[in-house]
């Protein structure tokens, strides 16, 4: 079944781009279409899939995000030779390609849920009301996402509500919303899509937008709210309530295995109780699949290179840092899955152990490529999907957002955040155990402890620069790793200084784009930029 959709969304999207009047504009690329567009319920999917199909852009999670646009902060680094002197090592200018591909992949993303808004209610469509308000809800928690990717990048962006269908300049001008507006959007598009989407057990696909992701996404959007620099207090509990919604469905419950999590991921298994969104990448590159992987594990795995045996091409761009490697307890099952105590060496190449050195040698481990059963193994593209949330990371919100909220940690706070320690400890999930449960913790620490345990669950998720932003630890965190950087001329070493040492307080948000400025002569820039 799985197959035949995923055939069908390819088929879908060459029909979307060929026969239904799309087409790309310059200078922006915003989407031109015609009055009368979609007109039956197979062309709202259509435009559906088109909108999903941004998220897997090689600008967005199909490349950039993993590893290159410096998102790791103080979990990692990035350390690919080619992206040196750009966002990849905060080496930031305004005209900066990676920075201006992803403010303009997005945009994309929410002209099409704006096309696809403006045309799902035409009550000339025939379509069952639960699949019309679906679909609406599908294109509502998009559109609400991908505000979201912009406010936490940028801060204030402009607000497009409707769809762009000109190309005139003067159709480009629209100054940017401040960033609480933006997230006053988002906040309003993802309740709306909540009350329209279906559940999870309904769809037994973390790739399609659910009630919980839509859940959890509230959640995520109201502690970025609380935190800096809007410093909306009263965000911390509303972050609780849609968290706790989530927990409360039934439908959700950590896998026994950390380690399966990801080779789920890598092997096309949707598990929907632990994964409750993720980015669809599938197939090999090659033939029909030519355009449908991405590059989990090739760009963010173990360094590997192209031969032709099948444990797969990696440019193993991301490295971690020492204190990431530190804050793991010796028996925390995490620690030499998510940072691999192993590399590649010799010819054939043979897995070895790491016996001694720095950590910062060491690479990525969590999405290997090894992992993989899709034979052959393409140096292109690979079919694993990648985690946008997970169910650890609703109970670590709910824990932190209790924890601000109530100025310190109640009993079910404790009890989100043990169920997440023991899956790491490799313990049973329900079950209290005095080593590595949290107890009597008052708030001060009970906040510590949740900063590192979102770094030693989620790392190299690309959701660690967003959290040390709204903490107001960016800046300190960056100068704290670059003093851990061991003296040497290997070129990790001198990848590890220059990103960490180039970092400023003005890199807690990114320029608005020098071209994009040039087209909408509206946009203000950020400060310090």
């Amino acid at each position: 079944m799985k197959a035949i959709n995923r055939l069908s969304l390819l088929f879908g999207l060459m029909l979307s781009l060929s026969c239904n009047k799309i087409l790309d504009v310059k200078p922006e690329e915003y989407i031109i279409v015609a009055d009368d567009y979609y007109k039956t319920e197979e062309q709202l999917n259509a435009a559906l899939r088109g909108t999903y199909a941004i998220l897997a852009d090689g600008t967005l999670y199909g490349g950039n995000i993993l590893g290159r646009l410096g998102l790791e902060t103080d979990e990692g680094y990035e350390s690919y030779s080619s992206d040196l002197a750009t966002v990849g090592d905060y080496t930031v200018f305004a005209s900066d390609s990676k920075v201006l591909g992803y403010y303009r992949s997005v945009y994309r993303g929410i002209n099409r849920a704006n096309l696809l808004l403006e045309s799902v209610d035409d009550p000339t469509i025939q379509i069952a009301q639960v699949e019309r308000n679906h679909i609406k809800g599908q294109a509502l928690f998009l559109r609400g996402y991908y505000y979201l990717m912009l406010a936490s990048k940028f801060g204030g962006v402009p607000v497009q509500l409707k769809a762009t269908r000109s190309a005139k300049t003067e159709d480009l001008q629209i100054p940017r919303s401040s960033l609480k507006e933006v997230y006053t959007v988002v906040l309003t598009d993802l309740q709306a899509a909540a009350d329209l989407l279906k559940p999870i057990t309904q769809v037994s696909a973390g790739t399609i937008a659910t009630k919980s992701a839509a859940w959890g996404m509230l959640a995520r959007t109201c502690l970025y709210m609380a935190g800096q620099p809007l410093n909306e207090a009263d965000k911390y509990a509303e972050a609780a309530t849609w968290a706790k919604k989530v927990m409360e469905t039934g439908q959700h419950d950590l896998n026994a295995s950390y380690q399966q999590v990801f080779v789920n991921l890598a092997t096309d298994k949707f598990d929907t109780k632990e994964s409750i969104f993720e980015v669809d990448f599938w197939g090999n590159g090659t033939g029909i699949y030519v355009n449908t992987g991405g590059s989990v594990g090739r760009n963010n795995g173990i360094s590997y290179p192209a031969d032709d045996t099948n444990i797969g091409y990696s440019i193993g761009a991301i490295r971690p840092s020492a204190w990431l490697y530190e804050i793991y307890e010796s028996t925390d099952l995490r620690r030499d899955w998510a940072i691999a105590n192993y590399y590649y060496t010799g010819t054939p190449r043979v897995k070895t152990f790491y016996t001694g050195g720095t950590p910062f040698q060491r690479y990525c481990g969590k999405f290997r490529r090894e992992s993989e059963t899709l034979l052959p193994k393409s140096t292109t593209s690979t079919p694993q999907n990648f985690p946008l949330l997970r169910y650890s990371d609703v109970l670590l919100m709910y824990a932190e957002a209790i924890n601000e909220s109530a100025h310190g940690p109640s009993t079910e706070a404790n009890e989100a955040i043990n169920q997440v320690r023991r899956r790491g400890a490799g313990l049973p999930v329900k079950s209290p155990n005095a080593q590595v449960d949290l107890n009597g913790l008052l708030y001060d620490d009970f906040k510590a402890e949740i900063k590192e345990e979102r770094a030693r669950e989620l790392c190299f998720e690309a959701l660690r620069k967003n959290d040390l932003v709204r903490w107001g630890d960016f800046y300190n965190n960056m100068k704290f790793i670059l003093g851990q950087v061991p003296a040497g001329t290997s070129s990790y070493l001198v990848s590890a200084r220059s990103y960490y040492g180039n970092a400023m307080p003005r890199d807690a948000v990114w320029p608005i784009p020098t071209y994009e400025m040039g087209v909408n002569r509206k946009l203000t820039q950020n400060v310090g930029w």
